[in-house]
């Protein structure tokens, strides 16, 4: 079986996923491996058969989607031309992680696809949402990454075809412990911002910065640069987890039994949903950096138990590989 598994770059989840994903349909069938969009901080520890730029989601430095820069910073007419030139009818199977470049290229020859990622979840009804809709926050994710055939990730089974979070062995093998600090992962913020706030809430934070390429401390707040060995080394032994409302960083979070406090990105829809379901489980949300409701969630032991099976090769192999 010929396997191309295409996957978005566009924040660091849908490569952790794939991290976890790929050696799995590896032992099965031969894969070839695609990712469009250029925002993850993550590196990949496995080929990349073809690197396209794509169309990212981009924000500005107060926690935002900026239209403007999706505007003028995406070359959408290059990406048009990827989706009308690129090959995939040779594949006995396309797997596709919210990567739009195969998807539109799919709908658009009529070829089989199975959506395999978390904003396939967003597509069933049972799937909690906020009250108040996002119209044209729900019309991206309708339309962005269209397909037929999905099988979502969430936090909770909230239909039969969505399955739990993705854990990838790198953090099922931590050994979880407390030393007193706090790990910040908010890179729709600027650095500014963040000292300013997080400065006059007396615990020590250790800030994983995409705008910095050395370790600086100004009083109580640590800032680094994003580095995954560091990052895990600090996940591990953090108190609590503040960061925006994507999906695989809380999951990963709340696995580790860590304190949980997001900021869903202003005007991304889909972290307002994440923050809605999140909300629903008793995880404290903002919709910015508020002193307050930080200090509060800081002076609180707020610990959500979940539990997060690892059963991906399970789904791989009984839903996947059979469709």
């Amino acid at each position: 079986m010929k396997i191309l598994y295409a996957f978005q770059g566009t924040g660091n989840g849908h490569v952790a996923r794939a991290q976890e994903i790929i050696p799995i349909l590896k032992k099965y069938a031969s894969v070839d491996t695609l990712i469009s969009g250029h925002q993850s901080q993550l590196k990949t520890d496995f080929p990349i058969d073809f690197n396209h730029r794509g169309v990212s989601l981009l924000y500005n430095k107060t926690g935002g989607v900026s239209y403007k820069k999706i505007l003028f910073e995406n070359n959408f007419l290059e990406a048009l031309k990827t989706v009308r030139q690129i090959k995939l009818s040779h594949y006995d199977l396309i797997i596709n992680d919210y990567e739009p470049l195969t998807a539109w290229a799919c709908k658009l020859k009529d070829l089989k696809m199975l959506e395999l990622s978390h904003q396939a979840s967003m597509s069933f009804l049972e799937t909690p949402k906020p009250d108040k809709k996002d119209f044209f926050g729900d019309l991206i994710l309708k339309h962005y990454c269209p397909g037929k055939n999905k099988i979502g990730f969430h936090f909770e089974n909230y239909h039969r075809q969505i399955k739990k979070p993705v854990i990838r062995r790198k953090i099922r093998d931590l050994n979880p412990v407390k030393k007193g600090f706090y790990a910040v992962y908010l890179p729709s913020f600027s650095d500014e911002n963040i000292i300013k706030i997080l400065g006059q809430i007396p615990v020590q934070w250790r800030v994983f910065s995409k705008y910095t390429k050395i370790h600086t401390k100004i009083s109580n707040v640590e800032i680094y640069p994003v580095d995954e060995t560091h990052f895990l080394e600090c996940f591990e032994s953090c108190d609590g987890i503040l960061c925006n409302a994507g999906f695989e960083g809380p999951a990963e979070a709340l696995f580790m039994d860590k304190k949980l406090f997001v900021i869903p990105i202003h005007r991304q829809y889909e972290q307002e949903c994440n923050a809605c379901a999140l909300d629903k489980m008793g995880v404290p949300n903002s919709k910015t950096l508020k002193i307050e409701e930080i200090q509060n969630w800081v002076d609180s032991d707020i610990h959500i138990k979940v539990n997060y099976p690892d059963d991906i090769e399970d789904i791989i192999l009984n839903e996947v590989l059979t469709f």
